[in-house]
This record gives structure tokens, C-alpha cells and sequence, in this order.
């Protein structure tokens, strides 16, 4: 079915391109009437229609049928200009010359400012992820595509899911936000990646630091807000298709997208297909538990997968209304490592090795549906937003059926399942009395059912309900000096349901008999949090050089898991046991941000300063529960510094130069394990880039090489029984280029990559198969190639 689905889309995709290579066309010069000279920037609309005229005030419209088109010409500070056309097969051209506009104006005041200055008077810091930033670097997920994000680095779990870590904090400490909804999946889990379709995607903004004030409790580290889509133009039909190949796992995959708009309806739809095998590593073996496991040729086994991602969005945009509803699924299923779901394999019957593109035992897939509303209405002088969002993920893990400790071997493969209902609303109101100020009032709320089934425990069914207040004030000082404070509070509800044991556990008695009993690991428990977070910063832009302080407490619920686990966790080979008497994170930061750009140079240093009071973390413990080795959710006093530096310069006028460098340190001040850093934390790192732009070669256009050295430090800084994580170097390149192949649409992106170059063997500390010493991918050569297509 899936088969037949991508057929039929790659049908209608290639039949628009075909379709825009025939027919007929319509070419013309805009001029003025005057002195004759060509006006550049005009608009030259008709029905399912739009173009503009170029630097020499021609234009050509494509793609056209046979037929009579009545076109309007318009142009600031010109009369517009109706005429009607006939589209045959004789040349057809059009000259049209504009009056200037007679137009008495009484005495204005104009204003306005750029996204780039806007978010340089904002006090936090952030960082600003464009549409070309994505395609250049895209890798095998979307947080492995934003790693060259100073401050972000990720969780791999094998060579297609990944999660974020900003500034060495993770999991449900980092918020993503997907039009403007919270995406709500299993993210506290190792082994949980993210369920998002990293195409289509244009715009991202990256907040590092606390920014609980506008996205609630769980951004205490940060936010990765994957902003809107544009609204395409009027009278537009625009889409491509991307095709993607892989060496290392074989990865094949397509995603096809479509927009189009009338005068005020629009839509745009998606589909994503990949599909890839295990994929290798520098290494012929893995030695874990004191066992030593033989790869095949190189494959870290059972680590293929599959994806299938599709949306359709509608919406609607006035002069003041604008509204948009998204209709997303995104599904995966990924087999896991089969040396990391315990020791089973020693004595497993299934054949690992009978094909690379086997998805075997254990693995896990996941359904992923998102309903969202985006809407906002504008008045004079104020805005309102309202996001409406649904979310379902429903998430199965297989392993096959081994009896553990007392429990009998189970009857199917189906180890755990969680399936998670969200219904999120949010609302805010944007206030500017005057140009200097505007203020920001808003409402969050999020219901989260979370229901469990199989035959291994880790974590109860739940509800969660949250509920939060803010506003801020954004207020301009003077020009170049502005403000913004804000106050929030959260209260959450969490409901915990009782679960026991599907088998009988022998008990002894106090009077020496034993009793067989269904052993409880989860009550019937009702508990609450409320906290407040607050932020107050400054931004000085001063000619070339921007200035920012902020300082901002935020707070974070506890998790389900970190209040009621209690069993085996297989991917990592532990018992985990959580804590009711857990209170809420909470945590003070100072962050700074010195930026400076010159002609061809631009400097950024942005230092932070954190402290916790309580920060909720797994702690292994000396006890053992059937062999297997107690973790206990606990708190600690928790010291943090850190930062990133950017260095950018260009020597030649095709020759740009790129140095990025973070740190994190952090130690407990208090607790079991006083003195130590946090688990997992990511070592010092630097990245040195070189882009030269060579001029074009044949159909080769605006060709790039690009060279990515990244430096890893060793990471000594550990809690055990993690392990010291040695140093590494690593060389990916790039060659980015544009092939215009068909005149009629825009060129053809292609885009070779080799990473790891040398083949290098090398630990991520903070991956997932770090734990039972996997190394990283082995070398990759990868191409994509994006064909758009449009018609005028």
C-alpha cells in the first residue's frame, strides 16, 4: 500500500514537471512612459498567474494553454496598467509603459525594521536557521542536521533518529515546538528519537538558555521552535521533488512537496519515503559486557529501518485574518542493535545476518499523527494568536519473548506500549500602544493521556495537565537600548494508575512460609506543581556591535518516569526506579551575548552561567535487582558554565572562513555523587569550516566546496559507570552546486557529501550505543538532488 501511495504521488509530482515544459509562453518589458527606461520590480498578475519583472523590466510567464489572458501591471508610485493577451503558437510579446502616479502625499512617518534587527534587540539568545542552512548541511535527521548550531549537539540512535542536547541538557529539558504546538512523544526515553519530517521545513529558531516564560516548564534549557512555512505568493503552484542515496546504509529515499494559493486560499502537502539498511562502523567487533560480539562485514546489525511521512495543510489569509490547519502522520520502524537490548543474542535463533535490510528483533515503530490550527487576527494595534493542536504517538518496542527473574516467558514479541493523546491550546495577545513598546499576554494549556500494554513494565499510565500564565514587556529605552521583562506561573496536575505484575513473585513471610503474589509497581497517586519563572534582560545594539544580558529562572515537573519507574529497562540493561518524593526542578541563569560584524568579518561570544537546586537525575546505586544494577531517580545541587564562539571571516571574494567552538562544565555541589560532572555530558569541541564559491563550469552553477573539520576533546569528566570518552578529529566535505537543466524552472540542486573521509573510528560520548561501545558511522557518501518546478 505504501508502494502504490508513493507511486501515485511521484505520478502527479513528475507530471506537474512534464507539464511545465509544455504549452505556451508569454514574454514582456515594463517601461516607463516617461524616459523609457525599464522598471524593475513590477507585478504582473492574472488569474493562476504571478510574475515580476526583472532588472531590465522583462518578464515571461510559461507553462501557458491556448487562450485570451487579461493581465494588470502594478508598480509603487504608477497607474496600474490593464491589457489582454492571446497565448497561440505565433511569438507573443508585449510592451508596457507605465505613467507615474500623481499622487499628493501630506507629510508621513515611516517605520520599519528588519527580522535581523528585530531579533538583535531581543535580550535571549537565539540563533536563526534559514531554509538554505538546512539544505546544506542536511543529514540523516533534523537534530544531526543542526549540530553546526553552536551549543547543539545530539543523542543518536543509530543512523536515522537522533534527539536534541542544548548546552549539555536533553531529553525533556529541551522543548520542540512545531507550529507553535509543543511536540509531545516518549522524548524521555534514550532510545526515543524525534517523529518530524525534516523537509518542508524553512525557517528554525534556536533558543539557548532557559525560555520557560513563553514555552512552559520543560524549555528549561531551550527551544527549537520549527517556525511556520511562508505563505506562497498569489496565483502561484510551486513544489519539488528530493531524492536522497547513501553509501554506508544504503539509504534510498524521496520526499515530494507541492504549494499553491489563489487570492486567498492556499495549501501546501508532503510525502516522505526512506528506506535504508545497517549501517557500518570502523570496527570488525564489539566487545560488550565482557563478551565479544563479531560484526558482518563491518554492519552493525539489525539497524535498518523505514520511514513514511506525509501532511496536507489548508489555510486562509485576509488583510487581517490568517489561518491555517496542518494535517501530519509521520511513521518509523527501526530495528535496535541486537547486542543492546541485553545479552539474549548470545543464544537467539534469528539469523542477524541474513539480509542488511532486515528489520529483525528487538526493534520498535511508531505512529506519530498531528492536527494543528494556527490562527491569528490583527487589529490596529494589537494581534491575537491561537494555536490549536491534537497529537497521538503511539509507540510499540518487540524483543523476543526471554523469561527474566521470575516471569515466565511471555506468549508475543510485544515488550512495551505506550500510546499518548496531547490536546494543547495556546493563546497570546500582542499589545503596541505606541512604537516603543509592546506587550505580551498569554495562556497555555496541555492535556497528556498516556495509556501502557505489554508484558514488560517500566513506567504507569498517566494523565498530566498543565496550566500556564505569562506576559512580558517589551519596551524600546531609547533606539538602540531595549528591555523585555516578563512573569509566568505553571501549575501541572499529575494522576499516576496502579499497575501489577501479569506473574506471581515468591514473598517470604515473617513466619517463614513463602507466598506467591502479583507484586505491585505502580499506585493509584495524585500529584501537584506550581512554580513561577521570570526574565529580565537588555539588548544595546551600538553600530556594528550587539550587546545582551538576560537572566531568567525557570522550573521543570517531574516526569512520570522520574516519579513512579520501576523495572528493567532493557536498551540499557539497568532497573530504574523512580521517586515520588521528587520536587520540581528549578534553576537560575545568567546569559550574555557579544556580537560584532564588520564588512568581512563578524565575531560571536555568548558565555552563561547556570545553577539548579534540584536537578532530577538517574543514579546508579551499589544495589542489584536480579542481577541487574539499581538506578534510583534523585536530586542534586547542580554548578553549570559554559559557551560558544563563532568566528567568521572572508580572505578572498571567494574564500570564507568559519571557527565554532562550545563548552560545558558542570558539577553537583551536593548528593550521592558530590563532585561529579552530569551524566552524559558532551566534551569541548571545535569546528573549523572553509567554503570556497567557484566560479560556474559548463551547467554547473555557483559551485561550493565546503570542509568541515570537526576537533572532539576527550571527555575525562564523567559519572560512573560511565566510561572516559577519548578524543577525535573528523573531515566531512561537500560539493554544492545548481544544474539549470530546464529553462523554463529553476535549477536543479545537487549535493554530494562525504563524511568521515578518513573512515576514523571514534566514540560520540552522548550516543546511545556509546554505553556499550559502538562506535560512530563508518565513512558516508550521500546525494540528494532537489528538482523544482513552478507554475506561472
Amino acid at each position: 500500500m505504501v508502494y502504490k501511495i508513493l507511486g501515485i504521488w511521484l505520478y502527479f509530482s513528475l507530471c506537474s514537471i512534464a507539464h511545465a515544459q509544455d504549452s505556451f509562453k508569454i514574454k514582456g518589458i515594463v517601461i516607463n512612459a516617461n524616459s523609457l527606461k525599464p522598471i524593475e520590480g513590477a507585478n504582473i498578475v492574472g488569474e493562476n498567474l504571478n510574475t515580476i519583472s526583472n532588472a531590465n523590466g522583462e518578464f515571461h510567464v510559461e507553462n501557458l494553454s491556448k487562450g485570451a489572458y487579461t493581465l494588470k501591471v502594478t508598480h509603487l508610485g504608477y497607474i496600474p496598467e490593464m491589457f489582454t493577451i492571446q497565448a497561440d503558437s505565433k511569438k507573443t510579446e508585449v510592451i508596457i509603459a507605465m505613467k507615474i502616479a500623481a499622487t499628493i502625499l501630506k507629510e508621513v512617518e515611516i517605520r520599519g525594521k528588519t527580522k535581523k534587527r528585530e531579533i538583535s534587540e531581543l535580550p535571549t539568545v537565539s540563533y536563526t536557521i534559514s531554509e538554505e542552512f538546512l539544505k546544506k548541511n542536511r543529514e540523516n535527521s533534523l537534530m544531526q542536521t543542526l549540530e553546526k548550531v553552536p551549543g547543539v549537539s545530539t543523542i543518536n540512535i543509530g543512523s536515522g533518529q537522533s534527539k536534541p542536547v542544548i548546552r549539555g541538557l536533553g531529553f525533556n529539558r529541551v522543548v520542540v515546538v512545531q507550529n507553535g504546538i509543543k511536540h509531545e512523544a516518549q522524548q524521555w526515553g534514550n532510545d526515543h528519537g524525534l517523529e518530524i519530517d525534516q523537509y518542508g521545513i524553512e525557517n528554525i529558531q534556536v533558543i539557548k538558555g532557559p525560555a520557560s516564560l513563553l514555552y512552559g516548564s520543560d524549555a528549561i534549557a531551550g527551544v527549537v521552535d520549527i517556525q511556520p512555512s511562508k505563505v506562497p505568493l498569489q496565483n502561484s503552484f510551486t513544489g519539488e521533488v528530493n531524492l536522497l542515496g547513501e553509501s554506508n546504509n544504503n539509504l534510498l529515499g524521496v520526499s515530494s512537496g507541492i504549494q499553491a494559493r489563489t487570492e486567498k486560499w492556499f495549501y501546501r502537502s508532503r510525502l516522505t519515503f526512506r528506506d535504508y539498511g545497517d549501517y557500518k562502523v570502523p570496527a570488525d567487533k564489539i566487545r560488550y559486557e565482557n563478551y565479544i560480539f563479531k560484526l558482518h562485514d563491518n554492519n552493525l546489525r539489525n539497524t535498518a529501518g523505514r520511514e513514511v511521512n506525509g501532511s496536507i495543510g489548508i489555510g486562509y489569509i485576509s488583510e487581517n485574518v490568517k489561518s491555517e490547519t496542518t494535517f501530519s502522520n509521520v511513521f518509523a520502524k527501526n530495528g535496535f542493535f541486537a547486542n543492546a537490548h541485553g545479552l539474549e543474542v548470545r543464544t537467539s535463533s534469528i539469523d542477524y545476518d541474513g539480509s542488511n535490510r532486515d528489520i529483525d528483533l528487538p526493534y520498535h515503530k511508531v505512529n506519530h499523527l498531528k492536527i494543528t490550527n494556527n490562527t491569528s487576527i490583527a487589529g490596529n494595534k494589537h494581534t491575537f494568536h491561537f494555536d490549536l493542536g491534537y497529537q497521538n504517538n503511539h509507540r510499540e518496542e518487540h524483543s523476543e519473548p526471554v523469561p527474566h527473574g521470575y516471569m515466565p516467558k511471555p506468549s508475543d514479541t510485544k515488550e512495551r506500549e505506550f500510546n499518548k493523546n496531547t490536546y494543547a491550546l495556546n493563546s497570546r495577545g500582542v499589545f503596541k500602544s505606541n512604537h516603543k513598546q509592546k506587550i505580551v499576554a498569554g495562556l497555555n494549556l496541555e492535556l497528556q493521556e498516556n495509556t501502557i500494554d505489554g508484558w514488560g513494565f517500566l513506567i504507569p499510565e498517566y494523565n498530566r495537565l498543565t496550566i500556564g500564565l505569562f506576559a512580558y514587556d517589551h519596551f524600546e529605552i531609547r533606539p538602540d537600548l531595549h528591555m523585555q521583562a516578563g512573569l509566568r506561573y505553571d501549575h501541572g496536575f499529575i494522576e499516576t494508575k496502579s499497575y501489577y505484575d501479569w506473574y506471581t513473585s515468591p514473598i517470604k513471610n515473617n513466619d517463614g512460609t513463602t507466598s506467591y503474589i502479583n507484586q505491585q509497581r505502580a499506585q493509584n497517586k495524585n500529584l501537584d506543581f506550581g512554580n513561577v519563572s521570570a526574565s529580565l534582560g537588555l539588548s544595546h545594539v551600538r553600530q556594528n556591535t550587539t550587546y545582551k544580558i538576560n537572566v531568567g529562572k525557570s522550573f521543570r515537573m517531574p516526569l512520570a518516569n522520574e516519579l513512579t519507574s520501576d523495572g528493567v529497562n532493557y536498551h540499557m540493561y539497568r532497573f530504574e526506579k523512580g521517586n515520588l518524593d521528587l520536587d520540581a526542578e528549578e534553576s537560575y541563569q545568567l546569559d550574555i551575548e557579544i556580537n560584532h560584524t564588520a564588512k568581512k568579518f563578524n565575531v560571536s561570544i555568548s558565555p552563561f552561567v547556570n545553577f539548579f537546586e534540584n536537578y532530577i537525575y538517574l543514579n546508579p546505586t551499589p544495589n542489584y535487582h536480579e542481577t541487574l544494577q539499581i538506578y534510583e531517580y534523585t536530586q542534586s545541587k547542580v554548578f553549570r558554565f559554559g559557551g560558544e564562539i563563532t568566528v567568521s571571516t572572508k580572505l578572498f571574494e571567494n574564500l570564507k572562513l568559519d571557527v565554532l567552538g562550545e563548552y560545558v562544565y558542570s558539577k553537583q555541589t551536593n548528593g550521592p555523587k558530590k563532585g561529579f560532572t552530569l551524566p552524559f555530558s558532551p566534551p569541548l569541541t571545535a569546528l573549523f569550516s572553509a567554503n570556497y564559491q567557484f566560479k560556474n563550469l559548463l551547467f554547473l552553477k555557483k559551485p561550493q566546496l565546503i570542509a568541515d573539520y570537526r576537533l572532539i576533546a576527550s571527555q575525562n569528566q564523567i559519572v560512573p559507570p560511565e566510561e572516559i570518552t577519548k578524543g577525535a578529529q573528523v573531515l566531512n566535505m561537500s560539493l554544492l552546486t545548481e544544474m539549470a537543466i530546464f529553462k523554463s524552472n529553476p535549477p536543479i540542486e545537487l549535493r554530494l557529501k562525504l563524511n568521515n573521509v578518513f573512515n576514523s573510528k571514534y566514540f560520540n560520548h552522548t550516543s546511545f550505543y556509546r554505553l556499550i561501545d559502538v562506535p560512530e558511522a563508518g565513512r558516508n557518501i550521500s546525494l540528494s538532488l532537489t528538482i523544482p518546478f513552478n507554475k506561472s
